[in-house]
């Protein structure tokens, strides 16, 4: 079943972002549960956001993974939403 993830950085977080991007991609490609994912962006093109839509069979399993990823062990979000998604198109 696909979930989403809704993350916002909080403000000023950017430089946790970069820190912590190397340890978010692996763990991405490690669990193997991240169908699609991607940066939100400001209007200056910098990352103010994460969406990652998941794989998983229940939104417990979105949340733990959600609390595993290196982005949000770092204290980069300021604030995730897990919602369960109807895949219409793709």
């Amino acid at each position: 079943m696909p979930y989403t993830l809704i993350c916002l950085d909080k403000p000023g977080a950017l430089e946790i972002r970069k820190a912590n991007r190397d340890a978010h991609l692996a763990y991405i490609a490690e669990t193997g549960a991240v169908e699609q994912a991607g940066p939100f962006l400001d209007p200056q093109g910098q990352m103010i956001g994460s969406l990652v839509i998941l794989s998983v069979e229940t939104e417990e399993q979105a949340a733990e993974w959600a609390a595993g990823d290196p982005y949000a062990k770092a204290g980069l979000f300021d604030s995730v939403q897990v919602m369960h998604w109807n895949r219409v198109i793709g």
